[in-house]
């Protein structure tokens, strides 16, 4: 293995304004503000972020609708709920007051009968 060999400052100096030549070369050989090219692929980026934006809108556009469908048979079920619930009750009470009428007439008999036993 050989000895560590130290750089001199004149090859630091020296590597140093190599590194800023290439710097400068790099930034000189990118294309103008008007370059035809340039434009293009900007136009092209803002046409993608567009279309972006569109697909976006669309989606949000989708899940409102499905919200408010979700939302509106909701609605729709309570309601229903609500009426099955109603109905029922009227029926329930419809059948009591059947059981009651029932009742009454079938007491109203055992007396008539009872009355007529006791007075024949």
């Amino acid at each position: 293995m050989g000895a560590f060999k130290e750089a001199r400052f004149s090859d630091r100096l020296k590597s140093a304004g190599e590194a800023r030549k290439a710097m400068l070369a790099r930034f000189q050989e990118r294309p103008a503000a008007d370059d035809p090219a340039l434009a293009a692929r900007r136009a092209e980026r803002e046409a993608i972020s567009t279309a972006r934006a569109v697909r976006l809108a669309e989606r949000e556009a989708v899940r409102h609708a499905e919200v408010a469908r979700v939302e509106a048979e909701r609605v729709r079920l309570r309601e229903q709920a609500a009426a099955d619930q109603a109905r029922d009750a009227a029926e329930a009470q419809a059948r009591a007051a059947k059981l009651q009428a029932d009742q009454k007439a079938a007491r109203d008999a055992r007396y008539a009968a009872r009355k007529a036993r006791r007075g024949a």
